[in-house]
């Protein structure tokens, strides 16, 4: 049975036909490779594991498939580590920066940004769609929202990078952004993570000294029980902010481009009918997937799907798999701009506590993108195949050129 644990299997995107053998199967799938893992594909048992935290817990074991150190896990853990009621606490901290109403007040900022991606990409005919548009506009905009300055915009996309997979065929030295932690300590095992950790101090030390209105001001002024954020807590919230605020977005934006050139006569649609913008963005979403999983741990013995898990048993939600189930969506593999927002998908997660923060602020940044794509009436075609990241995590694109027609 393919080991779903491969980077390699992801190496041209979703590996479609694979989940869709596993979601026919009649209990879940348990992954016996290097790693063992039970799978969780099917929608209906995924959207049971995210909202039940006291049974499957992001705090006992890891996130990711691997498993870490306990100390690791301490010196990693940020809020998506952790489980209520300490995650609630921390997510309250940030939670009102990222409502849908509060959302809609960045609408002019993200707009102009999209506006200027744009017109450099079509004066210059086409380029690497990924970083001219896909990466600078939701870096622009997280980082305006934390109050990273615009000269160090393209140092995060670097860092983020690296987290993740890296965009050199040779991996960091570990001395690399004058690193001195054992690498099994950091996130993703990468230097890159020490890398924001520093920058996030530096920039604390400079709020601290002169508060503005930016969201780095107020986490350093936070009050958590009585008490200020530790270093580790501040410097792991931004590191974590930075993440996915830049790369779940970034990947969504790149298949975008995929989107365009595969479905053309579908975004004709939302030319001619703009009503159709927010379900052409939930669309792109669903389709692009853009994180393949999160794991969770068992904390008891229990039934999931048909199988018995057992307490400290590995649990993974296939989240790549879940939003092409065809018992939850219709002709789940067709691009559908007019597909109806319910039954949701889950890309964002399943629901529940650790529901990602930033979905209304990354549906707004597509729908704004592809509102301004249409306005244009521009048409896009591959000059060359996609370079996918080579990671098993984020359904992500490095590297993508497109002639504009």
């Amino acid at each position: 049975m393919t080991d779903l644990a491969d980077p390699g299997l992801y190496a041209n995107g979703i590996p479609q036909a694979v989940f869709a053998d596993l979601r026919a199967l009649p209990g879940l799938h348990r992954n016996r490779g290097p790693d063992d893992f039970w799978s969780v594909t099917r929608l209906a048992d995924l959207v049971e594991v995210s909202r039940d935290t006291t049974t499957y817990s992001s705090e006992v074991g890891h996130i990711q498939i691997y498993d870490i150190d306990p100390d690791a896990l301490d010196a990693r853990a940020s809020m998506i580590d952790l489980d209520p009621p300490v995650h609630t606490v921390l997510r309250r901290l940030v939670s009102s920066a990222f409502t849908p109403r509060h959302v809609q007040g960045y609408r002019q900022a993200i707009r102009d940004r999209v506006v200027d991606c744009l017109d450099r990409f079509e004066a210059a005919g086409g380029g690497d769609w990924v970083s001219t548009v896909a990466a600078p506009i939701p870096i622009g905009v997280i980082c305006d929202l934390m109050g990273v300055p615009e000269d160090d915009h393209d140092y995060m996309i670097e860092l983020s990078d690296h987290l993740v997979a890296g965009t050199s065929s040779e991996p960091l030295s570990p001395d690399a952004y004058g690193n001195t932690t054992e690498l099994r300590l950091l996130p993703f095992n990468s230097p890159a993570a020490h890398g924001i950790s520093e920058y996030a101090r530096q920039l604390g030390e400079k709020r601290r000294a002169d508060p503005t209105g930016d969201l780095i001001s107020k986490l350093i002024a936070a009050d958590v029980d009585g008490e200020r954020l530790t270093d580790a807590q501040f410097t792991n919230f931004f590191r974590l902010m930075i993440f996915a605020g830049n790369e779940t977005t970034r990947s969504a934006m790149a298949h975008l481009a995929l989107h365009l050139t595969e479905f053309p006569d579908e975004f004709d649609r939302v030319r001619d009918d703009r009503t159709l913008l927010d379900t052409a963005a939930e669309e792109v979403i669903r389709y692009s997937s853009p994180i393949l999983y999160f794991r969770r741990t068992a904390t008891r013995d229990v039934e999931l799907g048909g199988s018995s898990i057992a307490a400290g048993d590995k649990v993974v939600m296939w989240y790549a798999s879940a939003n092409f189930d065809d018992a939850t969506f219709d002709a789940p593999l067709r691009f559908d701009v007019g597909r109806p927002k319910q039954p949701a998908n889950v890309a964002f997660g399943g629901g529940g506590a650790h529901f990602c923060l930033g979905a209304s602020l990354a549906r707004l940044e597509l729908e704004i993108l592809i509102d301004e794509i249409v306005q244009r009436g521009l048409r896009f075609e591959l000059t060359d195949q996609p370079t996918y990241v080579d990671s098993n995590f984020v359904n992500g694109i490095e590297y993508l050129s497109v002639r504009i027609l």
